[in-house]
């Protein structure tokens, strides 16, 4: 806890820290397209260590495509509904209230947020390699649908609830 004590907890250093958050969050919204871009250079980055099959970035899209040298490539774009941003968003704004409200806890509740973005930015790479995994595996049609509708949501929804609990556990222990 030494980052806790190590800030200053005066009324007006946490309500600059609160409105600080706040504005993150709003980049966050206004600066929409260049962070899904940012998390499809990262999925691109990860796909070119684990496969062989060529992987490109259309960043002015927010689309990698992958399989290139294969028979069937197939691009999958960031679309805004399925950017971790949307989970990231809400820890920025709590972690604002928090700190407006109790100051003492400004470095505990940072460390949360920061553990907690990392782990939903994580889990929304895994969501996006499983998709690859998945159509890979199954095809096109059948891996999309799986990877996309269902086994995508189980692992958003199980992540960002965890990452929940993580934000809540750090910030309030």
């Amino acid at each position: 806890m030494a980052l806790a004590n190590a800030l200053p907890v005066t009324r007006s250093s946490t309500r600059l820290l609160a409105f600080a958050l706040v504005a993150a969050a709003v980049a966050l919204v206004v600066g929409n397209r260049l962070y899904r871009t940012a998390e499809m250079a990262l999925a691109s980055g990860i796909l070119r260590v684990i496969t062989s099959g060529g992987v490109q970035l259309v960043a002015e899209r927010q689309t990698v495509y992958f399989g290139l040298g294969g028979a069937h490539p197939f691009g999958l774009r960031m679309s805004p509904e399925c950017t971790s941003a949307f989970l990231v968003l809400p820890l920025l704004l709590v972690a604002a209230v928090m700190i407006a409200l109790r100051g003492r806890i400004a470095g505990r509740v940072l460390v949360a947020l920061g553990l907690a973005s990392v782990a939903v930015i994580a889990v929304n790479q895994l969501r996006v390699l499983t998709l690859v995994g998945l159509i890979n595996g199954l095809g096109t049609d059948q891996g999309y649908y799986w990877g996309h509708t269902f086994l995508g949501s189980i692992v958003s929804v199980v992540g960002g609830a965890a990452a929940l609990v993580l934000f809540v556990w750090k910030a309030t222990r």
